[in-house]
């Protein structure tokens, strides 16, 4: 019987450092939708009104496309500001800038 017990021992601290392994990646691997930071024909998906998928964005930091970044950089990355001067700056929510000419 302690063959049997020793072998679940290994075998469930294993299985823990396996669990343990596999939460830290995921951890690190989150992402988050940032709108307003992808370059034209560089995000990764669609968000509103005349868009359609990945690779679609016609304008460089198009407001109402996303594309997927860390989790928590959304909103302090760096950005070219705008031509007025004004600030640019990645969303969480889909933004009114940059939006392509219809």
């Amino acid at each position: 019987m302690s063959a049997h017990i020793k072998t679940f021992a290994i075998a469930g601290a294993l299985a823990a450092a396996f669990a343990a392994v596999s939460t830290a990646a995921s951890a690190d691997d989150a992402k988050e939708k940032c709108f307003g930071v992808a370059l034209a024909g560089q995000n990764d998906c669609a968000a509103g009104a005349g868009t359609t998928c990945a690779g679609t964005s016609k304008v460089d930091y198009q407001g109402n496309e996303f594309k997927l970044v860390p989790a928590g950089s959304c909103l302090t990355m760096e950005l070219p500001k705008m031509q007025d001067g004004m600030a640019r700056m990645g969303s969480l929510e889909p933004l009114d800038r940059d939006l392509p000419a219809m």
